[in-house]
């Protein structure tokens, strides 16, 4: 049976090579970095989540070393056999004052925490209206529950309006929407959004992967940016990028809600619970977070030099400030070939195309970081301009 299983596999993968679409996987040699080894040589690293530079922060490592010694390695259980420690509990509790909310629940990624909200808190008689770009994790959160789907087009207030006047009859509506959409950097309008849930009684759910730690004054991500911190009902996120770029994902919402998550939760019930390093490293990570000021502001002077820079040379930048700059190519093969050239000249960048992004809009995710100098962001910026006039030729 599997020869022929096996045919039409390799077909749809040279398919997928012929259309430029083939994502290749790059080993880096050293700890994540502004500055990595791969196969070529050492680059600068212009494509990771690591906002604040903190995955090899020094303290971080050290915590984690030593939490290896108190707490082992791994738990070998779920949370609620014999999967629960200190570690666990104090995380959840941090988490849940730092973000404004009643209480915190840990999952493996915040890919099981969208996985696991939607079924737990939606029934067949309930309505979500999800903006139209969130991200995967989401989407298919949505798809393991009963609700009734509605989607609204990216951050328009008036389509979503029109979502929640279709759904007055619904028990509960859940509005979802990612605080920053990760692909584009564009902010989420949570405040009008909240407005919207007033006015027509639902609740609202953030995902915030892409702000929490360095969006916003201090750091606590869109609501604290839109000074709607105890208006947003459920917040989603992960520990895997800003704070600390290791694994693990989070629920911090209102307290039944949370509650309700742990009796019922499939993902939070039948996965490991997350690794005690994972969640001590954590821990050292929002004691950090209290004193990051300097960190943020170098990470916004970074994004602004180099958006600056890049629009002055004429490349096509989504307008925005946030730290994901993604610079529009459009053809697939084109932005892969691009990315190409910048590794070749010492600037480490993935092209992204479908069905990551849609068709025709392919385009390379620039993601600064605290981590990179003036003169990284510069010597990024001349590298794209050697490659765009290697590209044409």
């Amino acid at each position: 049976m599997y020869a022929s299983v096996r045919d039409d596999l390799r077909t749809t993968i040279d398919e997928i090579r012929a259309a430029g679409l083939y994502k290749p996987e790059r080993v880096i040699g050293t700890p994540q970095s502004a500055s990595v080894s791969v196969a070529t040589g050492d680059v600068l690293n212009f494509c990771a989540n690591n906002y604040l530079g903190l995955a090899d922060h020094p303290e971080v490592v050290a915590a984690a070393k030593q939490a290896l010694d108190r707490w082992g390695y791994g738990m070998a259980s779920v949370r609620f056999i014999c999967g629960t420690q200190d570690v666990h509990k104090e995380l959840e509790a941090r988490l849940s004052a730092f973000l404004g909310q009643e209480d915190t629940i840990l999952y493996s990624s915040c890919f099981d925490a969208n996985g696991g909200v939607f079924e737990t808190i939606l029934g067949p008689e309930d309505a979500v209206i999800s903006d139209a770009l969130n991200h995967a994790s989401i989407i298919d959160g949505i798809r393991l529950s009963k609700a009734r789907r509605h989607r609204y087009a990216n951050r328009d207030l008036a389509d979503l309006e029109q979502q929640l006047k279709q759904t007055q009859d619904a028990r509960r509506r859940l509005i979802v929407t990612d605080g920053v959409f990760s692909m584009d950097g564009y902010v989420a309008p949570l405040a009008e959004i909240c407005d919207l849930a007033d006015r027509y009684d639902a609740m609202v759910m953030v995902d915030d992967s892409h702000a929490v730690g360095f969006v916003g004054p201090g750091g606590r991500g869109t609501p604290e940016l839109h000074g709607v911190m105890d208006r947003v009902d459920i917040i989603t996120g992960t520990l895997g990028k800003a704070l600390g770029g290791a694994s693990g994902g989070y629920v911090a919402a209102r307290a039944e809600i949370v509650a309700l998550l742990r009796q019922r939760s499939r993902p939070y019930l039948f996965s490991n619970s997350l690794a005690p390093v994972i969640a001590a490293a954590s821990l050292k990570v929002l004691d950090l977070l209290e004193s990051a000021g300097d960190l943020r502001e170098r990470l916004n002077a970074n994004t602004a030099l180099f958006r600056t820079k890049m629009t002055e040379a004429g490349f096509d930048i989504l307008p925005g400030d946030h730290a994901i700059a993604p610079v529009m190519i459009g053809d697939a093969a084109e932005a892969g070939r691009m990315a190409e050239l910048l590794l070749e000249r010492g600037v480490y960048v993935i092209g992204f195309s479908y069905p990551v992004v849609p068709m025709g809009q392919a385009r390379i995710r620039v993601q600064l970081s605290a981590a990179h100098s003036t003169e990284d962001v510069e010597r990024a910026v001349a590298a794209f301009i050697d490659a765009r006039q290697a590209l044409k030729g």
